[in-house]
C-alpha cells in the first residue's frame, strides 16, 4: 500500500533509498568491525595463555 506521491515521488523515493542503502553499509561495517575485534580478542587471549 502506497501512497500517492505526485509530483514529490522521485525525491521521496530516492530518500528511501539512499537511507536503506546507508543502513545497510552501516549494518556490514560494524558486522565487519565486531569479527575483527572478536579474532584480535581471541589471539590476545590465546596468546595470554600459552
Amino acid at each position: 500500500m502506497m501512497p500517492e506521491l505526485g509530483k514529490y515521488a522521485v525525491s521521496v523515493l530516492s530518500a528511501y533509498g539512499a537511507t536503506a542503502i546507508i543502513f545497510g553499509v552501516l549494518v556490514v561495517y560494524v558486522l565487519r568491525r565486531s569479527a575483527v575485534a572478536k579474532a584480535a580478542l581471541a589471539a590476545q587471549e590465546t596468546s595470554k595463555d600459552g
